[in-house]
């Protein structure tokens, strides 16, 4: 796009060299870059805690470990989408790429950007259905759902197993922490239907997470063509042969779209970085803790009793119709919220795979909020320069005591409010680490938010403070 105001940022950047800690060091090679999206508007870079590999690119766009402004991380979905209509229909819309881009590069532009690319959905000339990859990747694939119109299904995996409901697919990511995923829906036909499956993730590495899913895939719901978009994609010649090979296996035709791709070579290792301490909490956690529900306002699905799961999450799959009925839903909970909101820097905390909704509502909560949510990533926190990752904290999840989450970049002082959303709701004792953390870091009012029905009298809890809410 000759035509792109952005250009003159990008020009003859193919290579570059990142000095992340100690002796670990990346250089990459960009081989396409069909935006023109500067590398620093999209991500900086942290070392990882991982013998595996050892180094992370650290998503700006994503809302996982650094906090934005949710318009961001929508756009960053709507872009793929953007690129996904020129693959299918060979063209897009200059006007939309060019907002988009804009809106991704310069957050004070997110929102308009957004609101203008969203106004008119784009059209599919056949059905298709978008999977996104838990769990960082289960809002950007929502995202992508969301830019299109009739005729488009989603469904996210997760690492949930729920018993009650029978996995319409299951696959491993080998590389990840939590390897198994599961797919669940009551209607198969989300998947055996459409003639097109689109697999959004937030990065490729190796792909073999969406090799393993076109395998299972293709033995239950066999198809023609595959789409796989990805914000980053860093395949070696050797990885994307693996592709041609199950391409020739398979008899099927994998596209691989991305805003970003290339080459990356690492040098020296994380393994000689020190394992620093959990980042300094203040001895009295201070300001108020609330606590509101608004299960009144959302559909569940008839798993996991007392506590159940948001029916249209996008976990059971989801079609137009339920997502008009999810869009009331979402502004109807963002008028509530926002007028509980008490301070000019609000922060809207999504908990794991539990990301677009509460990202769609920190969206329309009014000025001065940001978004980001937990994470099962153990990242090295490094309070230097402009690494990427300076703050952090590691505590139980709520929902499993045996799964470690993290929280990132949430420095003392930097919001006045914090809102914990919570798809399920918990008890008291799970719930108390991170509470006890987040009150710690200068907050007046920690406002924690259930989508599912009140079971726990939470003014019975001993010791807690809790303040005036909705109980």
């Amino acid at each position: 796009m000759n035509n792109n105001p952005l250009m003159d940022y990008t020009l003859g950047l193919t290579e570059r060299t990142y000095k992340i800690a100690g002796d670990l060091e990346l250089h990459i090679t960009v081989t396409s870059n069909p935006y023109n999206i500067p590398l620093d508007a999209l991500f900086a870079m942290a070392a990882r805690i991982n013998k595996k590999r050892s180094f992370l690119f650290v998503s700006k766009v994503l809302g996982k470990h650094i906090p934005l402004n949710p318009y961001t991380s929508l756009l960053s979905g709507t872009t793929l989408a953007l690129l996904l209509q020129q693959a299918l229909e060979g063209k897009a819309s200059e006007e939309k790429v060019r907002l988009a881009v804009e809106g991704l590069v310069f957050p004070e532009n997110a929102e308009a950007a957004y609101k203008t690319v969203m106004s008119e959905r784009i059209q599919l000339q056949q059905p298709i259905t978008f999977i996104g990859f838990a769990e960082t990747a289960t809002a950007i694939g929502h995202a992508v759902y969301e830019t299109f119109g009739q005729g488009s299904h989603y469904l996210h995996t997760t690492r949930e197993v729920i018993e009650e409901s029978p996995s319409i697919l299951q696959f491993e990511e080998e590389h990840s922490h939590a390897t198994a995923h599961y797919g669940y829906s009551d209607d198969p036909a989300i998947l055996g239907q459409p003639e097109i499956l689109v697999l959004v993730d937030d990065e490729i590495t190796t792909g073999k997470t969406s090799l393993n899913i076109i395998r299972d895939l293709q033995g239950k719901y066999p198809k023609k063509i595959y789409y796989v978009l990805a914000l980053l994609d860093w395949r070696t010649e050797e990885d994307i042969l693996q592709f041609a090979q199950l391409e020739k296996e398979l008899q099927v035709t994998i596209h691989v779209i991305s805003l970003i791709s290339g080459y990356t070579k690492v040098h020296g290792s994380s393994e000689s970085l020190a394992l620093q301490p959990p980042s300094p909490l203040a001895e009295e956690p201070t300001g108020a803790l609330q606590m509101f529900y608004v299960n009144d306002l959302f559909a569940h699905a008839p798993f996991a009793g007392d506590r159940p799961y948001l029916q249209h999450s996008g976990r059971f799959g989801l079609t137009p119709v339920n997502t008009e009925q999810l869009d009331r839903s979402i502004t109807q909970t963002a008028e509530r919220l926002k007028r509980k909101r008490t301070g000019s820097k609000t922060l809207c905390v999504g908990t794991g795979e539990f990301m677009y909704i509460p990202m769609r509502i920190a969206a329309e909560m009014g000025a001065g909020v940001s978004y980001q949510s937990t994470t099962r990533s153990p990242i090295h926190v490094i309070e230097q320069g402009d690494y990427a990752v300076k703050y952090g904290h590691a505590f139980p999840s709520p929902e499993d005591e045996n799964v470690v989450n993290f929280f990132y970049n949430i420095a003392y002082g930097m919001y006045q409010e914090i809102f914990l959303f919570m798809e399920r709701e918990t008890t008291p004792s799970a719930l108390e680490p991170i509470l006890r953390i987040l009150q710690a870091k200068g907050l007046h009012t920690l406002h924690i938010v259930f989508f599912s029905p009140q079971t726990v009298d939470w003014k019975e809890a001993r010791g807690w403070k809790i303040g005036d809410s909705e109980l």
